[in-house]
């Protein structure tokens, strides 16, 4: 079975994005927004179907670990009414595909967060969604503010409330970022990766596992700059006296092969244990298209881990499946999806 552990409803109903829209403006003038949309299933089931289905099937992976699109989650943009309203709507919306397409696709939620806001307000949302809407884990954002970072690490007590949740409902977060207000960032191509970069650094500095020892955090997107400047981190680990920092990998931390050229990912496998990969996509995500160097599709993950030189069968079974059991035990272990 091939589990992808990093999806996002880019896809959504442009209903849905243009509810988000006129709440936002309604906000800014002190008005009430205006009411949800009503979406049939047929609407929803068209969006998937021509969409993330279609490249599943096409790339042979069964199941999808699915969440609202990371760029709108907007953190940073109204209120925490706001915030909450859009959380649950979109956290609502990946219910449905969910239901809709059973055996297809897992829930993953977004957060309420907003800047200056402390984390326990995201607290009775995260246990809807697992509690009620049977969802496997969540997005949690480091930087709330929009590419300002004006929250504080990770690794600070603010944090913790979430944390201890995490461990109580048995839930992984995949560390994922969302908009970027700072024009010297662009979204995708550095503030995510930079992103990545930074909380990692973070983990390292710090003795969160101590304290939480069963908290389970997915860095995606290959890790930002981690694995290709590994004896960096190596080497700034023995200067500040601090543990290997592969001492974390694949028990707490864990990246994904959100790479996008085979030496990158040849690269991935080359430094980092494949006990601490999940196979990611991203599909339908940040980066489409096709590589004119391959004629394939740059997010076809897939292509690049099969064509690894040496990577073999019991590896390639972690990777692909039961790493993603481990990070995420609310999957349970249902058979493969026919197709």
């Amino acid at each position: 079975m091939i589990i992808d552990c990093h999806g996002h409803y880019t896809t959504a109903l442009a209903t849905h994005t243009a509810w988000r829209e006129a709440q936002l403006a309604a906000w800014e003038v002190g008005l009430a927004p205006p009411a949800y949309p009503v979406i049939d299933d047929d609407e929803i089931r068209a969006t998937i179907e021509a969409g993330q289905l279609r490249m599943m099937d096409t790339r042979g992976i069964d199941l999808t670990i699915f969440s609202p699109r990371a760029s709108a989650m907007g953190h940073h943009a109204g209120d925490t009414d706001t915030g909450l309203a859009w959380s649950r709507a979109c956290n609502d919306l990946v219910a449905r595909v969910v239901a809709l397409f059973p055996g297809r696709f897992a829930g993953v939620c977004q957060l309420p967060q907003s800047p200056g806001v402390p984390i326990g307000r995201s607290l009775a949302e995260l246990r809807r969604c697992v509690t009620e809407l049977g969802f496997v884990g969540l997005n949690l954002n480091p930087d709330p503010s929009g590419g300002h970072w004006t929250s504080p690490p990770l690794t600070d007590r603010a944090w913790f409330p979430l944390y201890e949740v995490m461990v109580e409902l048995d839930v992984p977060a995949m560390v994922h970022v969302s908009a970027v207000t700072n024009r010297n960032l662009h979204a995708t191509g550095s503030h995510y990766l930079n992103a990545d970069t930074a909380v990692f650094m973070q983990l390292m500095q710090s003795d969160l596992f101590r304290t939480f020892p069963g908290l389970r955090l997915i860095i995606p997107h290959g890790g930002g700059a981690v694995p290709y400047h590994w004896g960096r981190f190596r080497g700034l680990a023995d200067m500040l006296d601090r543990p290997a920092p592969a001492s974390m990998l694949g028990a707490n931390v864990f990246f994904d092969t959100c790479v996008y050229h085979q030496p990158g990912i040849n690269l991935l496998f080359d430094v980092i244990d494949p006990g601490a990969i999940l196979f990611g996509s991203e599909a339908i995500g940040a980066v489409r298209g096709l590589d004119p160097l391959t004629g394939h599709h740059f997010d076809d993950t897939r292509r690049y881990i099969d064509a690894h030189p040496t990577l073999g069968p019991e590896d390639r079974d972690r990777v692909y499946e039961l790493n993603a059991r481990r990070v995420y035990p609310r999957l349970g272990y249902s058979a493969p999806h026919a197709r």
